[in-house]
């Protein structure tokens, strides 16, 4: 009789890894004719091959048939539930373990502590805000402080991800901080939270303290999150540095890497680079093709944009979504309405994918620059776009563009509606009335921005010099060097200037004439 148990155990794990939903429910009969089917090993293995395929109700039927329950069974009835997005039912569980008298141990935690699948979720699974997550996940981390497993690092890792995926930097940095041991997924969870939050000059600082510790090397996933947080502040030096350290340790191969590396190079405005990086890549995806195409959108090469699309679609390779934004806005950015509406039809008949409002806004940009308003507003209105602000916004630029100054108070009358304390829509609503000359219109606004929004935040540019990038914003004398920087470039102006009359004499007698 043990050799039948532990036959039935290795089959029930087999079952669950490699098996199907059909043989784990012929095996439980067996199980249960053979008398075994209440031992807690034969119990845990059935419940882990029931959650696998997703029969989350006939797990929970083998755990409460099981009489004796220990630690390891309770652990995968959580993990089943946290698993399938069902967190209520997970905690409920774990404090039925704890008043049971079973204490936790790291795999408890890290089952809890485990975000919702976007996938999969179970039927009855309801919405989780991030709010209730992050109370969840505040007991779990007293409870970890107080049954001292933060050294745990797996538990650590949990908790730090937990933090970063709720948008809490600063809890999930005092958690890495804290930890002892830390090991590459540690790194790559706090550096993807930094480039999350648009932290990026964090996320390379990190990078380098990675380097330096030199506990854990950098995987593929560190390097394309590296990346991606160079190209989200354009520090091109450190793109570079990424790259060739990428290419040292042949991370380069791994297409993740690739098509962060091509990003990159886009953003800081390196196309030639993104363009070989491109061309060395020996099986592009979906996902290679579109990050070609937005680069070259982004830095304005709009016919090499449709050139790398229509070779796309020569290849076989579907487009995807974001492979469609890339082209529309390429078009957008040269003005070609007819092959920006030929695309966005293809897009929406041709390959069944339906339009979201980035889709929409670019269309709506796209009129708007080549001066069909009329038509920009009927799409807003037909396709029930007026609630959507980044749409109504990109048709009050067009507005004002085009000077369409009573079609522009409509649109700001629906940005005010919709997102009153917005600031940066009363900045589109002031600049708006200001290129129509509507001078009461604009003090209006402004009257009501101050009222609702406080005072206006300064936007940004930034530069990179000698490896950093300087962060400036207009009439900024904080920066070190200001006043030198403001000095150079009236020196600029009046040498261009001298330079200017100094050409203005010209002696063809032709343009003389003309």
């Amino acid at each position: 009789m043990r050799h039948d148990l532990v036959a039935l155990l290795l089959r029930a794990s087999s079952i669950s890894v490699s098996g199907g939903a059909c043989a784990a429910q012929t095996l439980h009969p067996l199980a249960l004719k053979s008398g075994r089917a209440t031992e807690a090993r034969v119990a845990t293995a059935l419940a882990v091959a029931y959650a696998r395929w997703g029969l989350v109700a006939h797990a929970r039927r083998v755990f409460d048939e099981a009489p004796r329950r220990d630690l390891v069974l309770y652990n995968a009835m959580v993990s089943c539930y946290a698993s399938h997005g069902l967190a209520r039912e997970a905690w409920a569980l774990f404090a039925a373990a704890r008043r049971s008298g079973i204490a936790p141990d790291g795999f408890t935690f890290s089952a809890l502590l485990r975000p919702p699948p976007r996938r999969g979720r179970h039927p009855t699974a309801g919405a989780v805000d991030d709010g209730l997550l992050l109370r969840m996940g505040a007991l779990a981390h007293s409870l970890v402080l107080r049954l001292g497993l933060l050294a745990d690092v797996v538990v650590a890792t949990a908790l730090l991800d937990m933090y970063a995926k709720c948008g809490r930097v600063d809890e999930a940095r005092w958690v890495f901080d804290a930890m002892a041991v830390r090991n590459v997924v540690s790194w790559n969870a706090i550096v993807v939270c930094y480039g999350r939050v648009g932290g990026g000059k964090d996320a390379v600082e990190l990078f380098r303290w990675m380097l330096r510790d030199g506990s854990c090397c950098p995987d593929e996933l560190t390097l394309a999150s590296v990346l991606s947080s160079c190209a989200s502040v354009a520090a091109a030096n450190e793109a570079t540095q990424v790259h060739a350290y990428a290419i040292k340790r042949g991370f380069h191969r791994f297409l993740q890497v690739a098509n962060a590396v091509i990003t990159a190079y886009g953003k800081t405005g390196f196309a030639r680079e993104a363009g070989q990086m491109f061309a060395m890549i020996c099986d592009p995806d979906v996902v290679t093709w579109s990050c070609m195409v937005s680069s070259l959108a982004y830095l304005g090469l709009c016919k090499d944009a449709l050139h790398v699309f229509e070779r796309m679609l020569q290849q076989g390779i579907q487009p995807d979504s974001v492979a469609f934004l890339g082209v529309l806005s390429a078009c957008s950015h040269a003005g070609l309405v007819e092959e920006g509406l030929h695309y966005f039809l293809m897009m929406a008949r041709g390959y069944n994918i339906d339009p979201n409002s980035q889709h929409l806004a670019c269309l709506v940009d796209l009129l708007g620059r080549a001066g069909r308003i009329q038509d920009a507003y009927n799409i807003v209105i037909k396709l029930s776009c007026e609630n959507n602000a980044d749409i109504v916004g990109a048709f009050l630029g067009a507005c004002k563009l085009r000077g369409k100054i009573e079609l522009a108070k409509w649109a700001a009358d629906r940005l005010l509606c919709l997102e009153p304390s917005e600031a940066v829509n009363y900045l589109l609503m002031s600049n708006a009335f200001a290129a129509a000359g509507a001078w009461n219109e604009l003090a209006k606004v402004r009257s009501v921005m101050r009222h609702r929004c406080g005072s206006k935040v300064p936007g940004c540019s930034w530069i990179e010099v000698g490896g950093t990038v300087q962060t400036f914003v207009s009439n900024d004398v904080v920066l070190h060097q200001s006043i030198e920087m403001q000095q150079m470039v009236q020196l600029t102006i009046s040498e261009a200037q001298k330079e200017c009359n100094e050409d203005t004499t010209c002696g063809d007698p032709i343009l003389v004439q003309e």
